[in-house]
């Protein structure tokens, strides 16, 4: 759908190869240059509840004229005419969201047309960038817009080392204290919310290994592995026995092997002198004996 707006108050909307002549044109939008936008009461209307409420009120003459008169002022005559234009046909070019994004936004949640704020809410995030992430987001608050909202404290948080390098963020210090109060607290809890995902997903990992461990030391003390085997095999001089392969948790596996064979042999324990891995080795057989619901048949060693 295609409308064009002429000097004669013609507007020509083309749409399934239909053409429609809308000659008897009833508003007149005036922007800060002065210029004027003849548009029609029922379009305008039938977009924007608050454009119908202003259409609603007792009629005033402009200018000899009997249309109504409507001033959109504070924003760029270009940025009007964009958004009469997506009254009649809703789209907006990336060059005019470039252009004008930031306008559009205001002059959508003015005049609360939803489908233009959602297009500029999109828009305008994704052309945020250090030097203007603190006056969208400002703008955000107060177009209400949460979505665009989160993404420039997201932007603000990843790179907050550049933004507080900005004029932007200098004149946030000096005129709106309150709001960079909060853009602080979201990074604090930001940060908070990743040291316990940091230190959830170490715990998670801390109980695999140790689930991982009590596994292998079942398997090492019942089937044998590589190195190390059940305490019947080993006191079994005949060795016709062949022990089987890797696990499938080799490392993990083989590490205990390791412990075990110190464990046996170690001299400071026996000393008492003390010996860290033969007090992390305890600590595992301890952990088992505690987990263990068959003691009385558990070939794992001093699990009773």
């Amino acid at each position: 759908m295609a409308i064009t707006a002429t000097q004669n108050d013609g507007v020509s909307l083309n749409a399934n190869k239909i053409s429609y002549d809308l000659v008897e044109t009833d508003v007149e939008i005036i922007t800060s240059g002065r210029r004027s936008i003849p548009a029609h009461s029922g379009i305008l209307a039938s977009v924007s509840p608050v454009l119908t409420n202003i259409i609603e009120k007792p009629r005033k003459i402009h200018g000899g004229s009997s249309k109504k008169v409507i001033k959109i002022l504070g924003v760029p005559c270009d940025a009007v005419s964009v958004f009469v234009r997506f009254l009649y046909s809703p789209s907006v070019t990336e060059n005019e969201m470039e252009k004008y994004g930031i306008h559009l936004l205001a002059l959508s949640h003015v005049y609360m047309v939803t489908q233009l704020k959602q297009r500029c809410t999109k828009g305008v995030g994704e052309r945020v960038t250090a030097e203007n992430v603190v006056d969208i987001l400002q703008l955000a608050r107060l177009c209400d817009a949460p979505d665009l909202c989160l993404k420039c404290m997201r932007f603000i948080h990843y790179k907050f080392k550049t933004v507080e390098q900005t004029e932007g963020w200098k004149f946030l210090q000096e005129h709106d204290p309150f709001l960079e109060l909060d853009i602080l607290q979201f990074i604090d809890d930001a940060e908070s919310r990743k040291k316990r995902r940091r230190r959830h997903r170490r715990e998670q990992n801390l109980y695999l290994q140790l689930s991982e461990a009590m596994e292998c030391i079942e398997h090492i003390c019942t089937e044998g592995c590589t190195l190390v085997g059940p305490s019947s095999n080993l006191d079994n001089k005949s060795t016709c026995q062949v022990k089987p392969g890797p696990c499938s948790a080799f490392s993990t596996c083989y590490g205990l092997q390791l412990l075990i064979r110190h464990f046996a042999v170690c001299k400071k324990r026996v000393d008492g002198k003390g010996c860290v891995r033969c007090k992390r080795m305890i600590q595992l057989l301890r952990l088992h004996s505690s987990i263990c619901d068959q003691s009385e048949s558990c070939r794992v060693p001093l699990c009773r």
